[in-house]
């Protein structure tokens, strides 16, 4: 790894000292909140000692690259409680108690430090603020310089020239901005050594500093401007114009001054370790290597260069045997990388000729696999004009081929670059030939991109069909759903390149900015532009060479290869398909929504006995609890009754009237802002249809979920949700066709769990709820029916005693009774529910039928909300999964088998939980309609034999809702 150097010691007398104190504080919490949970082999926590380990390592290879210090150390608070609490005892009162996961990190940060051989210092009774300002104090007074790594605005009061001629100043290196005299008068409109004068004045909520209450930062800083410093400004207060902040400042003068001694910074502490043993010298690679073994980092192994890891410490087992640590949680022992240059994005190429591209693309044919991204004017994939093209065929091998850049502003000329048709003309042979491998990161936003480009003005060029394909995003997501270092979302190329590659990419606002500065990538220069874009291609392409092994070694070749990479083709044209909206019909039901919104809202406040903001919960609260005095309020951390929607469902079946009438105007508002009124700015004008993205890495079980518009919430058996799904329309001459399974979730229960009474009643087409209500109840009536129907899904969803009660509105004891009885009359789900949780708390994580992980790291977490989310998400894991593995197995077979039926036209066009939608051709119903459903019925096999028939219920119509 790059290491932090010294001069060499012989010369070390002579050369100019700069010491770098590095607050360990704000790094711990600032890496707790950034990471997803991740455990070590023993199980332990990790997730903020990965992160504060992988922030010193970038803060080690940046101090390499600049102007880097002579010496340096990690400062860390030793506890709570300081001097400052005898001074004022609510100091730091409002703070919580570290969250429980962390408080075990703590004494591993300490070693990762030292496992740097960097100084790691604390002292009771002190914050780490007043070790470093003792610090910078006496380094700067011997006439060494001191940069504070650090954004904390009580540091800013060191920042500045010493009596010693040595300079103090501050390094936020989540900004990577420097913090100088200027930036603290810009901060604070003060230079430093007033800073604590601002802060006496204003407070500090965080820290409990109580200032003078009604100031704020303006005020604060005007008043110093205008008097010199805190006591002249509390000497001119009799004096001023009579007023709330003539009072203030005369009544809380004292509260002033003690907030002024509160926010001072100790600068005469002991120094526990002398400067000059902060000298800094070549960080040893063994210490650094046997911490990353012992605690599962591999990727920083990786890193570190080390090709074989030394093995993990040895534990005793239960039997008193010794053997390696390991964890169901830890990843698995992985294939070391390659010895890979590093990215350096200053060698990437640029392409803007066509006999440079043509070279190229003979190196991609020659290479048989090549990375390709697009770089476009947004994110709209349906509306994006493409920019430019980057490819990489290995590593320190990427390009970028600009296609649509244009100059800074309407008089700059646009740079040189092929022009677009030539270009997409050379590129489609080889983004359409089977004998290369194109390996994208979420290649379905390119799909449609290059598809649309080749249809566009390009010319006669054509659609480009990209294929065949490999997707990074959804390998990642193949085998580390929910696990640990990855987590759920954690698959996005920056995360990615961070912890595999060990890699930092070029952000993306560094190059457009953001908010209304922001510009087009058409507008970034060519050499920037480079740097970024065929970096993204040489990331892409190092990951695939990192999963591809993956994927055999771990089980995930099977899901990867039979469900998800065959389905981002199916799902990218889906987007381009989109589907029609009647704008007039939503404008309609905006105005009626807006109407009954204006309604319950006078009837809300007539019942509650005068006007309130209903949308706050904080005055709702206060409304429901204190005012109208329901029973059962409780207030949160933040002081406030909770308001959510469990508390208001029961309230409102104790019979509170406002609480029904304001659950009825939240989903009204929430339809109408989400739906009635966004659907119709979703719609594309060129198209006249709306397209929504679907995510195939959204859902930790595996599902697709659908953004901008997100159209899975729309509700199901609500006449509400049917206007809604009536404003979907087919085009004339044309229909929507609805396909959605029946039951699946109950029907993968019974198969899963070996359930023969459920099986059987599947077989024969049963009622299964009546059935269920028959074996629960002895009879079936509406009641009953509806009783079963929810201990159905709830059992499977691994619901408590409580939560069954609150649903069914009876006791705790009677709800444990049924789910007793339940168990009784089919003890395969309750075997079920025991043997996956065992399984699952012993290996980390559960399967579908079609192999699918998903990761559960909180499993055996002491918290015990933790441990019982994660229950209750691992009960339904491999039913839902397997679920969602079915549906999108359906949907790669859909095309290919109406294709053959002689069905291009028929389109498909959503997926929304278990359902298909369709459009087509009226004429075409009858043959389409047992096609679809042989599909879908049978999506399972060959790979999968199930002892249930999946029934699949179809419906057809001018609208969605009356297809549905």
């Amino acid at each position: 790894m790059d290491t932090i150097t010294a001069t060499d010691p012989a010369l070390e007398a002579a050369a100019h000292r700069h010491l770098y104190l590095v607050d360990g504080s704000a790094y711990i919490f600032r890496a707790y909140h950034r990471l997803p949970p991740l455990t070590n082999p023993r199980g332990v926590p990790v997730g903020a000692v990965f992160g504060y380990t992988t922030m010193l390592w970038k803060l080690a290879e940046d101090l390499h690259q600049a102007d880097g210090p002579t010496h340096l150390a990690v400062i860390l608070d030793k506890g709570s409680v300081t001097f400052r609490n005898a001074m004022y005892d609510k100091y730091k009162a409002n703070r919580p108690p570290p969250p429980e996961d962390l408080v075990p990190q703590f004494p591993l940060i300490r070693d990762a430090t030292r496992a740097f051989s960097l100084a790691c210092i604390e002292e009771a009774n002190l914050e780490a603020d007043d070790l470093i300002a003792s610090y910078a104090r006496a380094a700067s007074a011997r006439g060494w310089d001191v940069t504070i790594v650090s954004s904390d605005k009580d540091l800013m009061q060191l920042i500045g020239t010493s009596a010693g001629g040595g300079r103090v100043d501050m390094l936020d290196t989540m900004k990577n901005q420097r913090i100088d005299i200027p930036e603290v008068v810009e901060k604070f409109g003060v230079p430093p050594e007033l800073v604590g004068d601002v802060l006496a004045l204003m407070g500090d909520s965080v820290d409990n500093v109580p200032g003078i209450r009604g100031i704020g930062p303006k005020t604060a800083t005007k008043l110093i401007q205008d008097h010199g410093n805190l006591e002249g400004a509390l000497a001119a207060a009799p004096a001023m114009k009579a007023g709330k902040l003539r009072e203030s400042l005369i009544e809380q003068a004292d509260m002033a001054r003690l907030s002024r001694r509160l926010v001072a910074l100790k600068e005469d502490c002991d120094l526990p370790v002398p400067l000059d043993d902060f000298l800094l010298g070549p960080i040893p690679p063994a210490p650094l290597a046997a911490f990353l073994t012992e605690h599962g980092f591999t990727s920083l192994l990786r890193k570190l260069g080390t090709a074989t890891p030394p093995p993990p410490p040895a534990v005793a087992s239960a039997s008193g045997d010794a053997g390696p640590a390991r964890s169901p949680l830890a990843p698995a022992t992985r294939q070391a990388l390659p010895e890979w240059p590093p990215i350096d994005p200053a060698q990437l190429a640029c392409v803007q000729t066509i006999d440079d591209l043509n070279r190229w693309i003979a190196r991609a044919f020659a290479a048989r696999v090549v990375a390709v991204d697009t770089e476009t004017s947004e994110l709209d994939a349906m509306k994006a004009d493409l920019v430019g093209v980057s490819l990489c065929v290995g590593p320190g091998e990427a390009c970028y081929i600009p296609l649509g850049h244009r100059g800074a502003d309407m008089f700059a000329e646009a740079p040189r670059q092929i022009p677009l048709a030539e270009a997409l003309a050379a590129l489609k042979p080889l983004l359409e030939s089977d004998a290369v491998l194109k390996v994208g990161q979420n290649i379905k936003y390119d799909l449609t991109v290059l598809a649309r480009a080749g249809e566009g003005p390009a010319g006669p060029v054509g659609g480009i069909t990209v294929s065949p394909i490999d997707d990074t995003m959804v390998m990642s997501f193949c085998l580390d759903a929910g696990r640990g270092e990855a987590g759920i979302g954690g698959h996005g190329m920056d995360e990615l390149s961070e912890r595999h590659l060990g890699h930092t990419t070029i952000p993306f606002k560094e190059l457009c900015g953001t908010g209304k500065k922001a510009i087009s990538f058409a507008e970034v220069p060519l050499a920037d532009a480079t740097r970024y874009a065929a970096e993204d291609a040489e990331v892409t392409w190092r990951l695939h060479r990192v999963f591809q092994p993956r994927l055999a070694d771990e089980g995930g070749t099977r899901v990867y290869q039979r469900v998800d990479r065959p389905l981002v083709p199916v799902v990218a044209q889906m987007e381009r398909h989109g589907i029609r909206v009647d704008r007039e019909r939503l404008a309609g039901l905006s105005g009626e929504f807006a109407t009954r919104i204006a309604a319950l809202e006078a009837v809300i406040h007539d019942k509650a006995g005068g006007p309130f903001t209903i949308g706050s919960p904080k005055q709702l609260g206060e409304v429901l609890f204190d005012k109208l005095g329901y029973k059962g309020g409780k207030k949160g951390k933040t002081g406030q009754y909770s308001t959510d929607q469990s508390v208001l469902e029961t309230l409102a079946g104790q019979g509170a009237e406002v609480a029904t009438l304001v659950l009825e105007w939240r989903q009204l508002s929430k339809l109408k802002s989400t739906y009635t009124d966004a659907l119709q700015a979703a719609i594309n004008p060129a198209t006249g249809r709306v397209h929504t993205s679907y995510s195939l890495v959204g859902a930790q079980t595996g599902r697709l979920s659908s953004t901008d518009p997100n159209l899975q919430n729309i509700p199901i058996r609500t006449d509400i949700g049917r206007q809604i799904r009536d404003a979907f329309v087919a085009d004339a001459g044309k229909v929507l066709l609805s396909a959605d399974y029946s039951q699946i979730e109950l029907r993968l229960a019974a198969h899963i769990a070996d359930v023969p009474a459920l099986r059987e009643a599947f077989a024969a087409g049963e009622d299964i709820h009546a059935r269920t209500a028959r074996e629960m109840f002895g009879e079936v009536n509406r009641d009953t029916r509806g009783r079963a129907k929810t201990i159905n899904f709830a059992i499977l969803y691994g619901i408590s005693r409580w939560g069954l009660a609150g649903r069914l509105g009876t006791s705790a004891d009677e709800a444990q009774a049924m789910i007793d009885r339940y168990f009784e009359r089919f003890p395969g789900i309750q075997r079920y529910i025991h043997e996956t949780l065992e399984s699952v708390r012993e290996k980390g994580y559960s399967e579908t039928l079609f192999g699918r992980k998903t990761w559960f790291p909180r499993i055996n977490s002491k918290n015990q909300a933790e441990r019982q989310g994660s229950e209750r998400a691992a009960i339904n894991a491999p039913i839902q999964g397997t679920c969602a593995d079915i549906i999108k197995r359906a949907m790669v077979r859909m095309e290919p088998s109406l294709a053959e039926a002689g069905l291009p036209h028929v389109k498909m066009l959503l997926q929304v939980h278990d359902e298909l939608v369709f459009e087509l051709p009226e004429a075409d119903v009858a043959a389409a309609r047992p096609i679809i459903e042989q599909v879908m019925a049978t999506a399972a096999e060959p790979s999968v034999r199930l002892t249930v028939p999946l029934g699949v219920e179809i419906g057809t119509g001018a609208s969605w809702g009356a297809a549905h």
